[in-house]
C-alpha cells in the first residue's frame, strides 16, 4: 500500500477511528474527541498534510517522551478577557482546542477574549479553529510559532519558524471568510518534490546555506525558506513569534526544539488566540448585510481569466468541506490503515 493510494471514509467514521486510535495510546476520551475534531476538519478542508495522518506522528513522539498523550491542560484566567494556557506538553490540537475555548469564554464575557499558550506542540492547521470560532459568531486572529526554517532578512542561519497566521470573520447565514497562511513562499515539501524530479525551483522559494537565492532544490534543502514579501514576511513572522512565543512564556526563535531532529524533546511551542464577539459590534442583520455586500463586490470583480472567477480566502477549502461532508473524506489509505492498527489497541 503506497501513500498515493486513497480511500473515501465518512467524516463520522473517520472521527470515530481517530478517537479509538488516540484512546489506544492512553489519551482521555474527552481529549481524544477534541483532537479528532480538529484533525478531521483539517481533512474535510482538504488540508491533508495536517489531518489524521498526524496522529501516528504525535503518538510516536509520545512514545519517545517528546510529548505527554495524557497531559492535563491548565487554563489560568489572569483577567476577565485574558487567559494563560499551559499545554503541559500535550498533543497540540488538544491544547489548541482548550485555548480556543478559553478565548471564547473571555469574548463572551468582555466582547473580546484572548489566550496565550505555552508548553504546546504542533497544533495542526489554523483553519479548523477559525471555522469553529466563526460558527460561534467570533471573528478571530490565531497564530503559532514553529521550528526554525527561515533566516532573518539578510542572515545566513535559520532563526525564525514558518509561523502560521489565521484571520477569520463570520458571515451569519453564509460562509465565513478565513485566511490561513504560513510565512514561506513555498513549503519544503514542494522543494523536495522538485529535487526528486530533477527540476529547478523559482529563485524566490529558498536560499542556499550562504543566504543567497537559489534555483537548485538540493541547495535549497540545505538552506532556508524565503519569507513571503521579502523583508515584510520576515517582519510578520518575527511579530508572530513575539506574541505566540515570547509573550506566552513559550520557547521562541531558535529556542524551539525541532520535531524532526529531536523528537524526544518537548518543543514548548506557543500559540495566540484572539476572539471578538461580533454581536457586540453590530446586530446579526447588519453583519449579514455588510458581509453579503463585501463578498458580492469581490465576487463581481471581472476575472482576468474567465474560467477562474475571483474567490475569497478560504472559499476553496469551504467548498471542499461541503463536498466531503456529504460524499466522504478522501484520505491516504496508508493513514487509515495506521489508525486502524492503533485503534486495535483499544479492542
Amino acid at each position: 500500500m503506497t501513500q498515493t493510494q486513497t480511500t473515501v471514509v465518512a467524516a463520522t467514521e473517520l472521527h470515530s477511528l481517530a478517537v479509538k486510535a488516540l484512546l489506544g495510546a492512553g489519551v482521555p476520551v474527552d481529549d481524544a474527541e477534541a483532537i479528532s475534531q480538529v484533525l478531521v476538519q483539517a481533512d474535510l478542508f482538504g488540508i491533508h498534510t495536517h489531518g489524521i495522518g498526524r496522529i501516528p506522528q504525535y503518538l510516536e513522539r509520545g512514545r519517545l517522551g517528546g510529548l505527554d498523550p495524557a497531559a492535563r491542560v491548565l487554563v489560568e484566567r489572569v483577567a476577565p478577557a485574558l487567559a494563560r494556557v499551559d499545554g503541559a506538553n500535550g498533543i497540540g490540537p488538544l491544547v489548541g482546542a482548550r485555548a480556543l475555548e478559553a478565548a471564547a469564554e473571555g469574548a463572551r464575557r468582555a466582547g473580546i477574549g484572548s489566550a496565550f499558550v505555552r508548553h504546546s506542540n504542533h497544533f495542526g492547521p489554523v483553519m479548523p479553529y477559525l471555522f469553529q470560532a466563526a460558527e460561534q459568531g467570533f471573528a478571530a486572529i490565531i497564530a503559532s510559532n514553529a521550528t526554525t526554517t527561515i533566516a532573518p532578512w539578510g542572515g545566513q542561519e535559520a532563526r525564525l519558524g514558518n509561523n502560521p497566521l489565521g484571520i477569520g470573520v463570520p458571515s451569519p447565514g453564509g460562509e465565513p471568510v478565513m485566511l490561513d497562511i504560513a510565512m514561506s513562499v513555498a513549503a519544503r515539501a514542494k522543494i523536495r518534490r522538485a529535487a526528486a524530479a530533477g527540476d529547478t525551483i523559482p529563485d524566490t522559494w529558498a536560499t542556499g546555506p550562504d543566504g543567497n537565492p537559489t534555483t537548485d532544490p538540493d541547495t535549497a534543502l540545505a538552506g532556508f525558506l524565503q519569507p513571503i514579501g521579502g523583508h515584510k514576511g520576515y517582519g510578520l513572522s518575527l511579530m508572530i513569534d513575539l506574541f505566540a512565543g515570547l509573550l506566552s512564556g513559550a520557547a521562541y526563535l531558535n529556542h524551539v526544539s525541532s520535531w524532526n531532529i529531536d523528537p524526544e524533546r518537548p518543543q514548548n511551542l506557543g500559540h495566540t488566540f484572539i476572539l471578538i464577539d461580533t454581536s457586540r459590534l453590530m446586530n446579526t442583520e447588519a453583519l449579514t448585510a455588510r458581509m453579503a455586500d463585501f463578498t458580492d463586490i469581490l465576487h463581481n470583480t471581472p476575472p482576468a481569466d474567465p474560467t477562474a472567477p475571483v474567490q475569497l480566502p478560504g472559499e476553496f477549502e469551504l467548498a471542499t468541506h461541503r463536498r466531503q461532508s456529504t460524499d466522504g473524506v478522501e484520505v491516504a489509505s496508508a493513514d487509515v490503515a495506521a489508525l486502524q492498527d492503533l485503534a486495535a489497541n483499544t479492542e
